[in-house]
């Protein structure tokens, strides 16, 4: 995504539109931050003389749209909602949920978000799903969220989300399958706890520094890991990483998937915990598959590879992030 003037124009618009869907008081204000939101997006996302990118944008523009119309007619539905919002009825209350899953893209409102992504590039993947998951998810956590109805969405979204990204080979669609899935775990810790902001700051992270990587070695599918022959400081934080965001133990990835279960725990909710875990392990079995094309490749650097390698800075900083599991751990002791 090169900037240039209109570009670093919408950019403030998208960010600015956040924050007011953040700080506003009434369903109407967080409303008109979300439109505001999806109509900044989409220049983002326009090249000229691309007829992927146009896709993308009409995909991206008609979902949505659905969300938006579904949840303005939710709030004008309910006419007492203006003078007190926890005077939500259940049906309404449904609905509202409902139009912001289309918006985040959870199961089973989820078929847009990998077909959208496999049609940007990594920097707009990158806006995709970090920042612009903060104001749907702000106006979820503003609600009297229905349990029944959550606890289906979030099975829903775990299922999907390590199920369908085991039959793909395409690097954008896989984080987008694994997007769907961590959406499922983001939803659960909202269903116990307010702290989803957690869960989306770290998830945040380590997917900046995913798309960056790949980014950077132009790489949009598993065979093209192959070929571009990384270095062996690259591969071990490309493993880490990617194990990282799989949620296993001794890296960062492991923090937010351990607070939502000791939070699920606090909540007797043991059976639909257990079942999100067994489905980690999953999409830990397709993070797998993606490391192993450069793991098991004997060569560390061939002559013959033309390709820009991240700078040893990046990477160790890249490494360093990832390893402070212990740190965070201290400091949530004391």
């Amino acid at each position: 995504m090169i900037l240039n003037s209109n570009k670093t124009l919408f950019l403030t618009i998208l960010i600015t539109s956040s924050l007011i869907t953040l700080s506003a008081n009434n369903w109407l204000g967080m409303w008109m931050g979300l439109e505001m939101n999806l109509m900044s997006f989409i220049p983002l996302i326009s090249k000229t003389k691309n007829k992927k990118s146009s896709q993308a944008m009409m995909i991206y523009f008609l979902t949505q749209s659905i969300g938006s119309i579904l949840f303005l007619f939710s709030i004008l539905m309910n006419s007492l909602m203006f003078i007190y919002p926890k005077l939500i009825n259940e049906f309404t209350s449904m609905l509202i949920m409902i139009s912001i899953m289309i918006k985040v893209g959870a199961a089973p409102f989820h078929f847009w978000l990998p077909e959208m992504m496999s049609n940007l590039n990594w920097m707009e993947c990158m806006l995709l799903m970090t920042w612009q998951k903060i104001a749907p998810l702000t106006v979820l956590s503003n609600m009297v969220l229905n349990t029944w109805l959550l606890n289906l969405l979030i099975l829903m979204s775990v299922m999907t989300g390590s199920i369908s990204g085991l039959n793909q080979t395409s690097l954008r669609k896989i984080l987008a399958y694994s997007s769907i899935n961590h959406m499922g775990w983001m939803l659960a810790i909202m269903s116990t706890n307010t702290a989803w902001y957690k869960y989306l700051t770290i998830y945040s992270m380590l997917i900046i520094m995913i798309c960056l990587l790949m980014n950077k070695k132009n790489a949009f599918f598993i065979n093209q890991l192959v070929s571009s022959s990384p270095s062996m400081t690259e591969k071990i934080t490309y493993t880490i990483l990617l194990l990282s965001i799989g949620g296993l133990p001794p890296f960062l990835g492991f923090l937010p998937k351990w607070m939502v279960i000791q939070s699920m725990i606090n909540s007797n909710m043991y059976l639909l915990m257990t079942i999100m875990m067994l489905f980690s392990l999953l999409t830990l079995f397709y993070y797998l598959r993606m490391m192993m094309s450069f793991i098991l490749s004997y060569s560390t650097i061939n002559k013959w590879v033309i390709c820009k390698s991240p700078s040893k800075p990046l990477l160790f900083t890249f490494l360093s992030i990832n390893l402070m599991l212990p740190v965070f751990t201290v400091i949530g002791f004391f």
